[in-house]
């Protein structure tokens, strides 16, 4: 009988622990990165708004190519002028999206913005920015958009590392290495 009760309380100390570790994501700022064509980004939620004043609790959004919940907006086919997908590995796997973008297409973004960083473990309390944003199937992102520089760039990480929340003034071209040539200054 004592056995049982010790198999009774490790089952319950591991079912505490596992959901402490999965972080709550809400639909409307949920990503992903599954191709060129299948994709979602966080942008400001209201018209014409630079990235880093939407940076507060309800002031972003997710938009796809392809919503899967009614929450999401729907990015432009002719976002993207220029966009570049990659796969790798660092400290874990990766997934990214970089390129060149039309910022004009999308009406929740200001094309003289120099732009902003959002991210799933940076903000107050390491929630996120916005809070409870994820990347499905990884367990954090960053993304950045730089609508004067015509620029935007987005990875989802299986081990934080890989995506760096440090560098969030550096812009897509260090926080993110990829293809950006004729995207602007």
């Amino acid at each position: 009988m004592h056995s049982f009760g010790i198999i009774i309380t490790a089952l319950a100390t591991i079912g505490c622990v596992s959901a402490r570790a999965v972080r709550r994501q809400d639909q409307d700022v949920t990503v992903w990165v599954t191709s060129e064509t299948d994709h979602c980004l966080i942008v400001p939620k209201y018209e014409y708004t630079n990235v880093g004043d939407s940076e507060y609790p309800g002031g972003m959004q997710s938009y796809c190519t392809s919503p899967a919940y009614p929450a999401q907006g729907t990015l432009p086919s002719d976002f993207w002028s220029r966009v570049t997908l990659a796969r790798g590995n660092g400290q874990g796997a990766y997934v990214q999206l970089t390129g060149c973008i039309r910022p004009e297409t999308l009406d929740r973004l200001n094309s003289d913005d120099s732009g902003g960083q959002y991210d799933s473990n940076g903000g107050e309390g390491g929630l996120g920015n916005p809070q409870n944003s994820a990347c499905l199937g990884y367990s954090s992102y960053v993304e950045l958009l730089e609508p004067a520089g015509n620029r935007a760039c987005i990875r989802c990480c299986e081990n934080p590392a890989d995506c760096r929340i440090d560098l969030d003034t550096s812009g897509c071209q260090t926080v993110i290495p990829g293809d950006y040539e004729g995207c602007g200054y």
